[in-house]
């Protein structure tokens, strides 16, 4: 059988080295997995192809991966015949060896009970284990420590404000009940109000394709809205037209912009007010009489100063942020208008509270070698057990920076793998923990299922019984849980405001 594969490589245009050793793993390989010569080169072609191998020849240092790719092929006939399948592992003969024998007894019998069936479910405090067939080079890498035999898990490296670690009594180190440890719940949490303020593009939007009047109203807009919010907070006085020549000191709110297409100076700022104070008129700005001051193109700001002779305001004070007390909406056009989504409708008093358990998360949820994506299984475990009022994750979830991403050597679409691995463990994981679970994901630009475009949409999430559960949110976003405004933003400007 052997001259048979060779010929079937040569069919193809491959060459082999080391053709001795090559040609008896892959006898090894059709013998092992009732292959065909034929049927193995196809195989071949299907792993050249994912891993981009540079030359046509078949080395023995590939045989590793190729046996991976093999196992992973096998796997997914076997589920596809029979998808009700249960595939044993280690966990389960581990489980089985450390259970005690009467009980055993009692359970090989019969039919399995109810209990039974729990205990040979996977717990949530149980290794993680991948839902697709996640792809691992057969190279380990040595400069990588395995996930699973990681030391100092859950150990606190920094303590805001020295708060006490408060462990709940949830048998986390307990090992001597092996019932408690698989389906002991912790107390159900109680539920969180939760607001989403939907204020970036809608999934499915046409980037870089705005019109210039859009553009007009979303600047005029910023404006108007930091003028009304300033005025509202009764410590600043109506804004007035900047451009227009005055001896007394006025209030204008406007935008930083610079007089020309260089970098911004301080001889070079000039301030845009509103079209309804000034008609979209600049005013040269002076701020030498500032102690201190940092602005960029674009910031909308508050000032207070002079302009004697209408060409120059020479500013006294910069307002750079609006007051925290200060939650006045702006009568915006319709087309413009923010979205704003209530997840939790009801907002009575049972369920607002004066604090709340959050736990947050920053990807990659994957480590360097493999896509079985085992810090996320650890991280929803522990989730499990301390079941906190509101899960934050924030991408990226399938990395684009990922090695086997960028290798291509990924087995599924990359929209498949964020839904399997990603959404259907949060799925388990909401259902485990009760309905007063709530879950918001963000993107990253590093994403690779989803646009890169920064101001991202929010994810497209199609789960019709857990819609009010798990949420997407825009990257940036804002969102309120308990009356508690949170915004979150995963690019950082300040690169870009540097070089602008």
């Amino acid at each position: 059988m052997e001259e048979e594969i060779k010929e079937e490589f040569k069919k193809s245009g491959f060459s082999l080295d080391d053709e001795e050793e090559v040609l008896q793993k892959c006898l090894t390989f059709c013998i092992n997995y009732n292959l065909k010569p034929s049927d193995l080169v196809s195989s071949w072609e299907v792993y050249y192809l994912n891993r981009q191998l540079d030359e046509s020849t078949v080395r023995n240092a590939e045989m590793d991966g190729f046996l991976l790719h093999l196992q992973n092929e096998q796997k997914e006939a076997v589920v596809k015949e029979e998808p009700n399948l249960y595939i044993y592992s280690s966990k389960d003969v581990d489980m089985i060896l450390n259970y005690d024998e009467e009980d055993m007894k009692e359970e090989v019998p019969g039919t399995p009970t109810d209990k039974s069936l729990k205990l040979n479910s996977e717990p949530f405090n149980s290794p993680p284990k991948s839902y697709g067939n996640g792809y691992s080079s057969g190279k380990p890498s040595k400069l990588v420590t395995p996930f699973g035999r990681r030391t100092d898990k859950f150990v606190v490296k920094f303590n805001i404000n020295s708060l006490p670690v408060v462990e709940n009594n949830d048998g986390e180190h307990d090992h001597g009940n092996l019932e408690d440890e698989i389906i002991k719940r912790a107390q159900p949490c109680k539920r969180c109000s939760l607001m989403v303020h939907r204020l970036g593009p809608e999934p499915g939007c046409r980037f870089m394709y705005d019109k210039i009047e859009d553009r007009f109203n979303a600047l005029e807009n910023r404006i108007r809205k930091h003028a009304t919010a300033l005025f509202a907070s009764g410590l600043y006085e109506e804004p007035m037209d900047p451009t227009v020549a005055s001896q007394r000191n006025i209030f204008a709110v406007g935008m930083i912009c610079c007089d020309g297409e260089g970098r911004l100076n301080e001889k070079s700022i000039m301030l845009q007010s509103s079209v309804e104070h000034s008609g979209g008129c600049n005013v040269r700005l002076e701020l030498h009489n500032l102690k201190q001051f940092s602005v960029f193109p674009g910031q909308i700001v508050g000032i207070e100063g002079q302009n004697p002779s209408g060409h120059c305001l020479i500013a006294s004070k910069l307002v750079d942020s609006v007051p925290l007390s200060t939650t006045v909406a702006v009568n915006q056009h319709p087309t413009k208008k923010q979205a704003l989504d209530l997840v939790v409708e009801s907002t009575d008093s049972s369920y607002v509270q004066k604090e709340i358990s959050a736990l947050i998360a920053s990807g990659p949820f994957t480590t360097t070698d493999n896509l079985f994506f085992e810090p996320l299984a650890e991280l929803l475990a522990y989730a499990g057990r301390k079941l906190p009022q509101l899960l934050v994750l924030m991408g990226p979830f399938v990395d684009s920076e990922h090695p086997e991403v960028k290798k291509g050597a990924v087995d599924r679409s990359f929209d498949e793998l964020f839904c399997q691995e990603i959404l259907r463990r949060l799925q388990d994981h909401v259902e485990y923990a009760g309905s007063n679970v709530r879950v918001i994901l963000v993107p990253s630009i590093r994403d690779a299922q989803h646009d890169f475009v920064f101001p991202q949409p929010a994810f497209d999430i199609h789960l019709p019984n857990l819609e009010h559960q798990i949420t997407g949110l825009t990257n940036p976003g804002i969102f309120e849980a308990n009356q508690v405004k949170n915004g979150v933003c995963f690019f950082t400007l300040k690169f870009s405001i540097l070089h602008a």
